[in-house]
């Protein structure tokens, strides 16, 4: 369909929802409304008269101004120069926005997502020649994106038929044609290095396949004791100031992905200034280049239209799964489905739809649903394996995880990462409950542990949670009646959790050394603090007083050895591990001599 349609008028407007009379419009579409020319999309569709949501703000926009269609739904385009860049909700490039209109975005201001006049580097693919046949997926070429990234052309998931011609090695702007192809109808087709993608139609694949491998996040609470796999679904939940941007922009900078999509989705602007300034300085440890070279951002501020915001979720994820098309493993991270689901409710309330749970439209739950179901290990058509890691943070006023957005988030996702409170305000970072929090990758993550790591992983990780647990059954005893009421054995098993919860869960994101932790260490470290533990209770129960193991300075060093020891430093963790042996065996003898003494 031409760019140019039937010209329209608009008949009413009701905040970002505008009523037009177009005639041939389709649902779906993009439209360009009033003087100014705002975006918008069309939501509902009675003859030629139509309902639009723009993604901008429709003040002084009168009834009877123009409004004309598109041609094409809400789509993005794809191609070479995504990487690095910062977009809003409708991949407008925000820093190109600032040149052409300062720091306010101009309404109407229309951008091309990817830059026209930059020219890359085309290496065509050297299995292809004329007159083979060609489908979705068929890697063209490859052009270097980043240093570290190479760029896969692939042909789109909607063309198919005989290559005709394909362009030499050189450089090409993104416009430029570098095949082309005859298909079914006898149609020649050019194919350029982008092509547009509509966001809210998921991008295909051969097939859908398990996870095999973790998302390593270097955040021990995480890795350890509630696993992602590459390719699942999780969510972070927590109420105000509990921690949840600064987890998912740690998840962010850490993860050991190719590729890193961070949609500020609602969130206050003060937060995304912060990861826009930060990241462009952040080194990827796995590679030691800018981390920027594999990441790109979509920001959409709480005080940008909220449609947009409803849109920018979309955004992300059509580019994620199309460097997953590439073969790439990909994590995105919304933050947060909960302001997302904000704008689903209020588009539904400007048109007079039945609310239920607390105001959400009926079908918050399936649209919640559709979205998470776009994450997953696939095998690509022809690329290999590639995945989609979608995680997302979810504000549940006050800290109610029973409201609508978090219990069906709940129902769908494998990991649940629930942030606490009283964990936040005892400075415990990162506030993930290790009561209420779950993982439904432990088995699997199990393999890659016991294969890569230790075999022992999964068996110290039940230990672990088991120990915490009992800590919390007893600290409960010791709110009502006090310390005094435990037996020696009940107050070391305190002291064990004790080390687990200050040595291993506790980890600060500002501080140099702990911020990241590899899986060597992180095993290391709840081994030392188990060790330690079981070793203890060997000298409780042949009769050792508890408070003769608790005065013992190593106990302390336990504490704090994840911040004075590097990834590489494992073998010092190691060599404390000894140290703690050397001391317990020596009050263990001392005992013995003053018990045959006696």
């Amino acid at each position: 369909m031409s760019e140019q349609q039937n010209k329209g008028f608009v008949r009413e407007i009701n905040g970002p929802i505008v009523t037009i009379d177009l005639p041939g419009i389709r649902s779906g579409e993009q439209v360009r409304i009033g003087e100014l020319g705002l975006v918008g999309e069309v939501i509902s569709l009675a003859g030629r008269e139509a309902v639009v949501q723009t993604y901008e703000s429709t003040d002084g926009v009168r009834p009877g101004e123009p409004a004309e269609g598109l041609g094409w739904p809400l789509s993005v385009e794809l191609g070479p120069g995504l990487l690095g860049e910062i977009f809003d909700g409708i991949q407008r490039p925000l820093e190109k926005i600032a040149l052409e209109s300062g720091d306010y975005i101009r309404r109407g201001l229309a951008l091309p997502g990817l830059d026209r006049e930059k020219r890359w580097e085309f290496e065509p693919n050297p299995e292809l020649a004329p007159g083979q046949s060609i489908g979705p997926g068929t890697v063209l070429g490859t052009v270097q994106e980043t240093e570290t990234i190479q760029h896969r052309i692939l042909v789109p998931p909607d063309h198919q038929g005989e290559l005709t011609e394909l362009a030499p090695g050189g450089e090409y702007r993104v416009e430029d044609s570098i095949a082309h192809l005859r298909d079914a109808h006898g149609h020649s087709l050019h194919l350029t290095l982008f092509h547009r993608w509509p966001v809210r139609k998921p991008r295909p694949y051969r097939q859908r396949d398990d996870g095999i491998s973790p998302l390593i996040t270097g955040q021990r609470v995480i890795d350890s004791f509630f696993p992602q796999l590459k390719g699942g679904k999780g969510a972070v939940p927590g109420p105000f100031g509990a921690g949840k941007t600064v987890v998912q922009q740690q998840i962010a900078r850490w993860s050991n992905a190719d590729i890193v999509i961070y949609v500020g989705c609602g969130e206050r602007g003060n937060e995304l200034v912060d990861v826009l300034e930060s990241f462009p300085q952040l080194e990827d440890p796995y590679t030691g280049r800018k981390l920027m070279e594999k990441t790109l951002l979509v920001a959409n501020t709480s005080n940008m239209p909220v449609v947009a915001r409803e849109a920018s979720v979309y955004v992300g994820l059509t580019m994620a799964e199309y460097y997953r098309d590439m073969g790439y493993d990909v994590v995105m991270l919304a933050d947060s489905t909960s302001r997302w689901a904000e704008a689903l409710r209020e588009v539904s309330g400007r048109l007079g739809q039945m609310p239920v749970e607390e105001g959400y439209p009926a079908y918050l739950a399936s649209r919640l649903a559709a979205v998470y179901e776009r994450a997953g290990r696939v095998e690509t058509y022809n690329a290999g394996a590639g995945s989609v890691t979608l995680i997302g943070a979810v504000s549940p006023p006050g800290g109610d995880f029973s409201e609508p957005v978090t219990s069906h988030t709940k129902d769908i996702i494998e990991t649940f990462w629930a942030l606490s409170k009283e964990l936040a305000d005892a400075r415990h970072y990162p506030s993930i409950d290790w009561v209420t929090s779950f993982s439904g990758h432990v088995h699997a993550a199990a393999e890659w542990w016991h294969k890569e790591v230790d075999r022992h992983w999964e068996g110290r990780r039940t230990e672990a949670l088991a120990l915490l647990a009992r800590d919390a059954e007893l600290s409960r005893i010791v709110n009502l009646v006090g310390p005094e009421a435990l037996s020696d054995a009940q107050r070391w098993q305190l002291e064990g959790a004790s080390l687990i919860k200050e040595g291993v869960l506790q980890q600060s994101a500002l501080d140099e050394v702990d911020t990241f932790c590899s899986p060597q260490k992180q095993f290391a470290l709840l081994d030392l603090a188990l060790s330690t533990y079981d070793k203890g209770m060997t000298l409780i129960e042949i009769g050792v007083p508890v408070s003769h193991l608790q005065d013992l300075p190593q106990l302390a060093k336990a504490r704090r050895c994840k911040s004075m020891y590097t990834s590489e430093q494992v073998a010092r963790i190691n060599d404390l591990a000894r140290e703690i042996d050397e001391a317990f065996e020596s009050i263990r003898l001392e005992y013995a001599k003053q018990h045959t003494d006696d």
